[in-house]
């Protein structure tokens, strides 16, 4: 069991963590027709498009209350309103996201009880558009935190109370975590598909986020799960929620609608997603596709092959909890060690299950210090300097990846994610690697020559 070291400094050096209302903005990116709405100034709304945008290298419909001073002090329901009319008038958007910022939490306002009565003064304005809150101050959390809220706050608002009239015995919910691609989302609709079964993803960025262009400009996100989909949750067979972090929005829907859930940590290694094949097999009462048992075969190869590169490196992460746990038992099970572990809040019950000694809250400042002597980095795009000044290679994982294309693309999950992550890993060690020269083998080799070249008075000196 891991001891998580708290942090103990009063400012961050090189941040690696994003703020919660971040991660909540990301998870309504995944809903058709939606725009999440940023409760604060327009600064940190700025700050988070900046990343979006880099990282997607998409258009973004991200928008804010743009509170001012004024606002600030007296209180923003008057803007929050404004807000939401403005947005239903100009984009008519499917869904209204509302994520709170420190700015506002700060003052302590009613949110939920502002919000209901706008949508109770304004429900002709408002009619066809859903309105969900997440309360996401930038002070606590991070990225997980805020996406967990924000999914759960559509499973609130959206989906249908109480046990359905009927059962589609096909049909699965995936809560797909903050940590995984679009190119992860993706897969795991595939493999559900591949057994006969219906999946319905929420929130699915694989719709909406995955890089095509639609045939003309749309304010809103322009694919990703349909509100009808998110109403009718509970006429699933069962949900599959995977990472901690996605724990709480299953147990809500659970509560709500009577439909059970599984829970998955990671879906990098054979054993974990042996258990989802196997699963889905009972669900579907199919065998595994031949397709399916293919990638296990070659899997079950990069890992003989691969393990020879692995054996005894030093791994350094930095990343969230759940991502963070995903590559720590990803590199033990190559027999690699986890030399440093960093991540952005304490609060996360996964922590303790990291197979290493201390898992420091911290940033990217404490990662470089804790990082010495190790033999790969794996974070974000903003620890390159700390790679450049220790001169240790960097794999970019995570959020946000700017400095290299097809980051969404990258698949780390179920049988083909995870040997592609083996090759690529093993590539960059040997690219990393220094090949022996002949002095290096034999530090004797070329003593005599040496001996000859000195001046006589040196020879008869010694």
């Amino acid at each position: 069991m891991a001891s998580i070291l708290p942090v103990a400094k009063a400012a961050s050096v090189n941040p690696l963590k994003s703020s919660q209302p971040l991660g909540a903005a990301f998870a309504f990116l995944g809903v058709a027709g939606a725009v999440p709405l940023f409760h604060g100034s327009q600064g940190c709304t700025s700050f988070a498009l900046v990343l979006f945008v880099r990282h997607f290298k998409e258009t973004i419909p991200l928008q804010t209350t743009a509170m001012d001073e004024v606002a600030t002090i007296l209180g923003g329901a008057d803007h929050l309103e404004e807000a939401i009319l403005n947005l239903k008038a100009r984009t008519k958007p499917n869904l209204i996201g509302v994520c709170t910022t420190a700015l506002v939490e700060t003052r302590g306002e009613d949110f939920a009880g502002e919000l209901a009565a706008i949508k109770s003064r304004r429900a002709a304005d408002l009619a066809g558009t859903e309105i969900a809150l997440a309360q996401t101050p930038d002070f606590d959390g991070a990225i997980e935190e805020g996406w967990s809220k924000a999914v759960k706050a559509m499973i609130e608002t959206i989906a249908r109370r109480g046990p359905a009239q009927r059962r589609n015995e096909k049909r699965v919910n995936l809560l797909p975590g903050a940590h995984l691609s679009v190119a992860d989302v993706e897969h795991l609709r595939a493999m559900v598909e591949a057994f006969g079964l219906e999946p319905v993803i929420l929130p699915d960025i694989a719709g909406s986020l995955d890089g095509t262009v639609p045939a003309s400009w749309v304010p809103t996100t322009y694919g990703g799960t349909a509100i009808e989909d998110i109403r009718t949750l509970g006429e699933a067979r069962l949900t599959i929620a995977i990472g901690e972090h996605m724990r709480a929005p299953a147990a809500r829907l659970q509560e709500m609608t009577g439909v059970e859930f599984a829970l998955f940590r990671q879906l990098s290694g054979l054993k974990a997603v042996d258990r989802l094949v196997r699963l889905l097999g009972e669900l579907s009462g199919r065998p595994a596709p031949a397709s399916i048992r293919r990638r296990r075969a070659q899997l079950q190869d990069a890992l003989l092959d691969g393990h020879f590169h692995f054996s005894g490196k030093r791994i350094a992460i930095a990343a969230e909890p759940d991502l963070l746990y995903a590559l720590a038992t990803f590199f033990i099970g190559l027999g690699a060690e986890i030399h440093a572990a960093v991540t952005t809040t304490g609060g996360s019950r996964i922590l303790e299950h990291i197979p290493c000694d201390t898992v420091k809250v911290g940033d990217l400042g404490d990662f470089e210090a804790l990082a010495e002597g190790a033999d790969l980095l794996v974070t974000h795009s903003h620890g390159r300097q700390a790679a450049e000044r220790l001169g240790v290679p960097l794999l970019r994982v995570g959020f946000p990846v700017f400095d290299r294309l097809g980051s969404q693309h990258k698949l780390r999950v179920g049988y083909q994610g995870a040997r592609d992550l083996i090759f690529e890993v093993a590539n960059i060690f040997e690219s990393a690697r220094c090949e022996p020269t002949p002095e290096s083998l034999d530090p004797f080799r070329y003593q005599e020559n040496e001996h000859e070249r000195r001046p006589a008075s040196a020879i008869g000196r010694h």
